[in-house]
């Protein structure tokens, strides 16, 4: 499947939108790429774990954020039979006192999957918990990068930044 094949499906479903839009990172848009939109879809969720999976060799676990990236880790661990493991925005107080769900991290090749990023805040703290559990994170895998500064992020902390799209591939078609 090449680029604009996936920007087509996400604008057939809904998953580009047009108004004013607060972003996570609090920057205002004019439009917003709502990538759950798409990973409800079954259709899509797979095309987009199928992408994905081409960059997943010699990793051990896949991981991601919740809300966003679930859908997305879950296919992919379909997918390639990679286990994933699911982190937490924020360590629990009860229970197991967890932020990663899953397997233990310590000493893995671990990639991480996110749904958007804008200024990379999401994915660093996905990273600091994975190498705060001793996990080896190399590279962040995402669906669509907004192109507002989350690679030069992650190449400051010696991570490989891999969008499947990125915005400007959207907005030309």
């Amino acid at each position: 499947m090449n680029k604009d094949e996936l920007v087509k499906l996400f604008k057939e479903c809904g998953a580009i939108k047009f108004g004013r839009f607060v972003l996570t990172s609090g920057a205002v848009s004019d439009y917003y790429i709502d990538i759950k939109k798409a990973s409800t879809n079954p259709f899509i969720l797979k095309k987009i774990a199928k992408e994905m999976a081409e960059y997943t060799e010699g990793y051990d676990i896949i991981a991601g954020m919740e809300l966003g990236a679930v859908p997305l880790i879950v296919a992919l661990s379909l997918e390639t039979n990679i286990p994933y493991v699911i982190i937490r925005k924020e360590k629990r107080d009860h229970g197991t006192s967890k932020q990663i769900e899953g397997d233990d991290v310590k000493n893995k090749r671990v990639l991480i999957i996110e749904d958007v990023t804008t200024s990379g805040g999401s994915v660093i703290k996905s990273i600091n918990a994975i190498r705060n559990n001793q996990g080896k994170v190399d590279e962040v895998l995402v669906v669509v990068d907004r192109d507002s500064g989350a690679e030069k992020k992650l190449q400051n902390l010696d991570v490989n930044f891999i969008p499947l799209l990125s915005v400007s591939d959207i907005l030309r078609n």
